[in-house]
């Protein structure tokens, strides 16, 4: 059973079905990505506790795999005391779902090297913080995803505008934000990071992205980095992981800043956006592929790096409850390129609708590959990936 059912799921359900399983997809709203793909679907408010335990017990899974935020996480744990595995863990999904757990857990249990970072419920605490802080700081709700409420503020007049963002912005009934040390960082990675059951855990080739409003807009692997910088990324990421328990890919973000330091940033218990570029075969197995194995407990004997890989999102120019009218013959016509379309019912301008994927020989030039990803996107509705929502 699939709870959410994006193109992160799609894609999921996509590596599952050709393995045989059987999925049920589910999602707040009808004819989400996934459910073209899966077997059966629901539609329901995962944040309804009982609505969620009415779908377990209908459906009778054997596997609740989560791909995003908005879930009652608690019952999780419940379902795993059933017998049903919840993956990575239900551990590791409620903690993951609330950056406040997953940021005291990195910073003050494991002492992993974090942005400074403190807590607010009410404007007077946030204000307080933010003098602590300084600014420029990140703002951000304790429970969001793709960008959703996260501003950056560079004075006292932004804090009142930040700090409403946030609070309408964020997912579920946390009412909490929390505000963080801007770091000055060179660029981000995400870590690709695979805990397996009879396994040991194994690592992607690094992936750079670039976020806008903290959503992603573009992603390439391999990302240049030093091998002790790696090293370094790779000893927290296994760390954390093993901390909170379980099998499963996980996305794990850092920073590295202008003076060659790696920080910890976040933490998803799933594919990743960023590691959508996998998809232009830059791995011999893409994220999902690697995420059903780890589930499934199949061995995985090692993730190689094949082609030097780029994507850019393909973003919607307008609101529209009908399908848009989507140019591929731009991407087609280049050569090692690809799109994904990911077929979402509802448009709104700036949302995320597709991806192009291009790749090419390990030792490319990133840049032109970078480029031209980024290039074809702009056909495929018109749409400049940096647009702004």
């Amino acid at each position: 059973m699939l709870l959410g059912s994006g193109e992160l799921g799609k894609e999921f359900t996509i590596a599952a079905k050709r393995a045989g399983a059987y999925v049920i997809a589910c999602d707040k709203y009808a004819g989400a990505p996934a459910m073209q793909m899966a077997d059966e679907h629901e539609v329901f408010d995962m944040l309804d506790g009982d609505l969620l335990e009415a779908a377990v017990k209908k459906h009778h899974p054997d596997i609740i795999v989560p791909e995003i935020e908005a879930i009652r996480t608690e019952r999780l744990f419940e379902f795993e005391k059933q017998g049903i595995q919840v993956v990575p863990s239900a551990r590791a999904v409620n903690y993951t779902m609330n950056r406040k757990a997953i940021r005291d857990l990195a910073a003050k249990e494991l002492g992993i090297r974090t942005a400074k970072y403190f807590y607010a419920k009410t404007f007077e605490e946030f204000k307080k913080a933010a003098d602590e802080i300084g600014f420029p700081c990140v703002v951000k709700p304790l429970m969001s995803s793709s960008g959703h409420g996260q501003s950056y503020v560079h004075n006292d007049d932004e804090l009142t505008e930040a700090y409403r963002e946030a609070m309408e912005e964020g997912r579920g009934d946390v009412k909490e934000v929390i505000i963080e040390e801007f770091i000055d960082f060179d660029s981000e990675f995400t870590l690709l990071t695979v805990t397996q059951k009879n396994g040991p855990t194994l690592f992607c080739p690094p992936i750079g992205h670039i976020q806008k409003g903290g959503d992603y807009r573009e992603s390439w692997q391999p990302y240049s980095i030093k091998d002790e910088q790696l090293e370094m990324a790779k000893r927290m990421a296994a760390k954390v992981t093993s901390a909170l328990t379980g099998f499963g890919i996980w996305g794990v973000e850092f920073f590295l800043t202008k003076q060659g330091e790696v920080i910890f940033s976040e933490l998803s218990p799933r594919p990743h956006d960023t590691g959508m570029v996998t998809l232009s075969h830059s791995t011999n197995l893409n994220e999902f592929e690697l995420h059903f194995r780890a589930v499934m407990g199949l061995p995985i004997p090692a993730i190689h790096l094949e082609h030097a890989g780029a994507s850019a999102v393909v973003l919607s120019p307008m609101e529209s409850n009908e399908p848009l009218d989507y140019n591929l013959t731009d991407v087609c016509n280049a050569d090692r390129s690809r799109v994904r379309i990911f077929n979402k019912p509802i448009a709104h301008v700036g949302r995320r609708m597709g991806v192009v994927l291009c790749y090419d020989n390990v030792n490319c030039d990133m840049d032109a590959l970078r480029n031209k990803a980024k290039r074809l996107a702009k056909t495929v509705l018109g749409t400049d990936p940096f647009m702004k929502k």
